[in-house]
C-alpha cells in the first residue's frame, strides 16, 4: 500500500518495503516570506511567485516519512470578551495591572514598624569623607588651642560666669541644657520646664544642671531644607536626595512599606530630615540606598508593577504640629548658641507672643494706620507739587504779558520817531 510522504517540499507517494535513505528530497528549514520574498531557510533560493516557492525542490536528502506534522496550536476565541481557550484544554487567565481604588483598598498601614536600610558608600565619597575628617580635627584642635581672653562669658546657657583665669574652669557650670520655649506668652526652659511670664524673670533664672564651663561657641547642627527629585522605571522608584558630602554615620535611612524616613547629615553640620509618605506599596528587603559625593539615591522596589502618579501619597494630611518643638531636635538642630544677653533680647512680652490673636489683629491696624499716613503724605506732596507748578505758570503768564507791553509800547514810540521834521 502506497503511503504520502509528508516531509515540506516532497509530498510524493512511496512503499514502505522501498523507503531508504536517498529516497526523499525534501526541505529540513521552515519557509520565510519576508519584503515580499519567498523561500526556504535551509537554502538560498528565493522567488516573488508563491508558485515557484511551491515548486522549489528539496535541498536535502533523507528517508520519506508517512508521519503528519503537529501543527502549531491556535486560540479559539469565542464572542465573550477575554474568554480565549487553546485546542488543548488548558485555560490561561491573562490579568491586568490593579486600579487605583484596588490598590488603596489594600494599602497597608504607615504605622507598621520600619526597617533601617544598608547604606551603600562609594570609594569616592569615603575618600572625600577622610579628607574631610582631617581638616575638620585640625580646626577643631586650633580652636581649643586659642588662649581665652579674660572676661569671657560662658557659652553655656543660664550661665553667666565670667573668665577669670584657669582658676574658672575648676568651677561648676550650672547651666541649662535645654532649648528656651516661648509658647501662649509663657517663657521656659525644656530642660526644667519653670514657667514664667515675665522675660527678665526667665533670664535669671539659675541653671538645673552641673557641669563643666565651655569658652568656645558650639558647633551644634543645622535642620535645612535640601532638593530632591524621583524619577521611576517599571520596577523601581528613585529618589534623589542632592545633599553633598552626605555622611553615613550619622545618616539613617527607614521605611516600611508605604512610609520613607530620611535623616542625613552633610557638609558638616547639615541635616536634612523628611518623612515621605509614598503613592505606592514598595518591598523594603529588596530597596537599597546608594551615597555618592553629590547625592544620595534610594532606590525601591515597586510591590505592584503599576505606574505611580506622583511620589508621595496625595491622600495623606499630615497633623498639625504643636508650636513648641521637641526639645531634644530643638536643642540639637536650630540654633549654634543658646547665649542670650539683654542687650540681644528686647524686655517687652508683646514681641514674643506673636501667636496671639489680639497681637495680631493689632500688628495689622498698625500696618493700616501706617499705609494711610504714607498714603496721606503722598498726596499731600502731590498736591503741593501742583500748587508750586501752578503758581510758577502764573508768574511766567505774567512775565510774558508784561513783556508784551513793554514791546508795544516801544513800537508805538519808533513810530513818531520816524515822522520828518516839519519846516517852520
Amino acid at each position: 500500500m502506497a503511503l504520502l510522504c509528508y516531509n515540506k517540499g516532497c509530498g510524493q507517494k512511496f512503499e514502505a518495503d522501498q523507503n531508504n535513505d536517498d529516497a526523499c528530497l525534501f526541505h529540513p528549514g521552515v519557509p520565510i516570506f519576508h519584503d515580499a520574498l519567498k523561500g526556504w531557510s535551509c537554502c538560498r533560493k528565493r522567488t516573488t511567485d508563491f508558485s515557484e516557492f511551491l515548486s522549489i525542490q528539496g535541498c536535502t536528502r533523507g528517508r520519506h516519512s508517512n508521519v503528519k506534522p503537529q501543527e502549531p496550536l491556535q486560540p479559539e476565541v469565542s464572542s465573550g470578551k477575554g474568554e480565549n481557550k487553546n485546542t488543548n484544554g488548558h485555560e490561561i487567565i491573562y490579568q491586568g495591572p490593579k486600579s487605583a481604588e484596588a490598590l488603596q483598598k489594600e494599602r497597608p498601614s504607615s504605622d507598621e514598624a520600619k526597617t533601617k536600610m544598608s547604606l551603600k558608600v562609594s570609594a569616592s565619597l569615603a575618600q572625600v569623607l577622610k579628607k574631610l575628617d582631617i581638616s575638620n580635627r585640625a580646626e577643631k584642635e586650633k580652636i581649643e588651642s586659642q588662649v581665652v581672653v579674660h572676661g569671657t562669658r560662658c557659652k553655656n546657657a543660664g550661665c553667666k560666669t565670667m573668665y577669670q583665669g584657669p582658676a574658672t574652669d575648676m568651677e561648676v557650670c550650672t547651666h541649662h541644657p535645654g532649648a528656651p520655649v516661648f509658647h501662649e506668652g509663657y517663657k521656659y526652659w525644656s530642660c526644667c520646664c519653670i514657667k514664667t511670664i515675665d522675660f527678665n524673670a526667665f533670664l535669671d533664672q539659675k541653671g538645673c544642671t552641673p557641669d563643666k564651663h565651655c569658652w568656645v561657641p558650639k558647633q551644634n547642627k543645622k535642620k535645612v531644607a535640601c532638593r530632591y527629585d524621583w524619577h521611576q522605571t517599571g520596577s523601581n522608584v528613585v529618589v534623589t536626595i542632592y545633599a553633598k558630602n552626605a555622611n553615613p554615620e550619622f545618616s539613617t535611612v527607614e521605611a516600611n512599606r508605604t512610609v520613607l524616613s530620611c535623616h542625613i547629615q552633610f557638609e558638616n553640620n547639615k541635616v536634612f530630615k523628611k518623612d515621605f509618605h509614598l503613592w505606592g506599596v514598595i518591598d523594603v528587603k529588596q530597596s537599597s540606598v546608594n551615597m555618592v559625593p553629590s547625592k544620595v539615591e534610594v532606590s525601591l522596589r515597586k510591590a505592584d508593577t503599576v505606574a505611580w502618579g506622583k511620589l508621595e501619597d496625595p491622600n495623606f494630611k499630615p497633623e498639625p504640629s504643636d508650636t513648641a518643638e521637641d526639645p531634644t531636635e530643638t536643642e540639637e538642630m536650630q540654633q549654634a548658641d543658646w547665649d542670650i544677653d539683654d542687650d540681644d533680647i528686647s524686655d517687652s512680652d508683646d514681641e514674643w507672643a506673636y501667636d496671639r490673636k489680639a497681637n495680631k489683629e493689632a500688628q495689622q491696624k498698625k500696618e493700616e494706620e501706617r499705609r494711610k499716613r504714607i498714603k496721606e503724605e503722598e498726596e499731600k506732596r502731590k498736591a503741593g507739587q501742583r500748587k508750586k507748578v501752578g503758581e510758577e505758570m502764573k508768574a511766567a503768564e505774567e512775565e510774558m504779558k508784561k513783556i508784551a507791553e513793554q514791546e508795544k509800547k516801544e513800537v508805538e514810540e519808533g513810530e513818531y520817531d520816524d515822522l520828518p521834521e516839519l519846516d517852520s
